[in-house]
This record gives C-alpha cells, sequence and structure tokens, in this order.
C-alpha cells in the first residue's frame, strides 16, 4: 500500500496547474472582450447609417420611380404600401420621372392578387396613365424585387431609379441595388400613424440584422422570413 503525496507537493502541483490556466483564461476574456467591441461598432455603424438615409430624402429628377412591395387586403394595399404609393405619385407629379414601377408578387392565399398588380391599380385611380407604369408580379422578397428592377431596368434601359420604400428598409435596399449594378436615388414614404417605441425598435433590429446577414452572405430561411415579414 502506497504512503499518501506529502501535502506540500499536492499544493505545488495544484498551484502549476492554476497559473496554466490562468493565462488560457485571460486570453479567453481579452478574445471575447474584442469580438464584443467589435459587434457593438459593426452594430452601431449600421444602425448609424439606416437612420441617416431614412431621415433624407435623395429624390432627384431620374428615368423611374420604383415603390417595393408591401402586404395587400384582398385588393387595397396596406397602410404601409398605401404609403409607399402615394409617395410615388407625389413624385410622379412632380415630374421627378416619366414612370412608376410597383414591385411585388403574391401567395396562394391572396387569391391570383399580387402586391405589383394592387400597386399598379391604384396608380390608375390617382391619375397615372396605364402607360406609365411597369407592374412586376412575381417577387416575393426585397432581393427578388431588386432582381427584378435590374432586369427591368435593361429591358427599358433605365439608368436611374428613385426607389421609395419604408426609411428604415432604403440602407439595405440602395446595397442591394448596388450589387445588381444599379444606379438608385433613395425616397423614404410618410410615417403611418404612430409608431411606439417597441415596434420601432422591431423595425430597426430586423433591419440591422437583415443587413448584417446581406454582408455576411447568410441565408437563412426562417429568419428571412421573419424579417422580410416585418416590413408589410
Amino acid at each position: 500500500m502506497s504512503s499518501p503525496e506529502p501535502i506540500d507537493e499536492v499544493n505545488e502541483r495544484e498551484t502549476v496547474v492554476t497559473t496554466a490556466k490562468r493565462p488560457r483564461a485571460h486570453v479567453l476574456m481579452r478574445l471575447s472582450g474584442l469580438v464584443l467591441l467589435v459587434a457593438v461598432a459593426w452594430f452601431g455603424w449600421v444602425y448609424w447609417n439606416i437612420r441617416s438615409v431614412a431621415e433624407r430624402d435623395d429624390a432627384t429628377p431620374a428615368d423611374a420611380i420604383a415603390v417595393f412591395g408591401a402586404a395587400e387586403y384582398a385588393g387595397r394595399p396596406s397602410p404601409v404600401l398605401h404609403a409607399r404609393l402615394d409617395k410615388a405619385v407625389l413624385l410622379y407629379r412632380e415630374q421627378i420621372a416619366p414612370v412608376i414601377i410597383t414591385l411585388g408578387g403574391g401567395s396562394d392565399k391572396d387569391s391570383g392578387l399580387t402586391e405589383g398588380g394592387v400597386g399598379r391599380d391604384y396608380l390608375l385611380a390617382n391619375g397615372v396613365p396605364f402607360t406609365k407604369i411597369i407592374a412586376e408580379t412575381y417577387s416575393i422578397d426585397t432581393e427578388q424585387q431588386v432582381q427584378r428592377l435590374a432586369a427591368i431596368a435593361r429591358e427599358e434601359h433605365l439608368q436611374h431609379i428613385v426607389v421609395v420604400s419604408d426609411g428604415t428598409h432604403l440602407f439595405r435596399i440602395a446595397e442591394l441595388c448596388r450589387r445588381s449594378g444599379l444606379d438608385v436615388y433613395t425616397s423614404p414614404r410618410a410615417r403611418v400613424g404612430n409608431i411606439d417605441n417597441l415596434d420601432a425598435a422591431q423595425r430597426m433590429m430586423h433591419e440591422v440584422l437583415s443587413y448584417t446577414a446581406l454582408r455576411l452572405n447568410l441565408h437563412i430561411s426562417w429568419m428571412h422570413r421573419w424579417l422580410e415579414g416585418k416590413n408589410d
């Protein structure tokens, strides 16, 4: 039967192990702090840019006005889509551009109705001639709307486009358009009613996350559906 180790040797070995762990823990703490600092800086930069674009109207004479889709209810534009279309009509009457493009498809629940089609009907009812409207009715999210807008721009030889959407939505739209080779000017819709602080924070957060996912080339389906739903 072996005799127990002297207490001094045990204590010495525990001290060595503890001392070896300390530098590792210190490195992990510093690395975690650095990652947190970078994340805070990134989110702060994105937030500032979203706010900056949302608070200014860069509409200038162009070849077309593009209205990004939002929900429609049985053939009627939702309050958000209504406000976007009203902004497009205002720009058209100010002769900012001679053509309006409405973007957005529909789902199986929409009985064949589409955001682009409802937008076209609304513009017609507000005095915009049929020949001055291009309705895109197949896209199902912001990225597809930009892709279809780029295709329409090539087909119609449109060089400069004013894009209309929610203010917080426009920074991401502008980045997607830049990637698609589009030269766009952003023009936010008017606010609809009073948005409480929680809703405003959620809208801002989902745009920050959407833009971050875009820059990281992440395509997570459940997140994508949730983020796009916030724009209705």
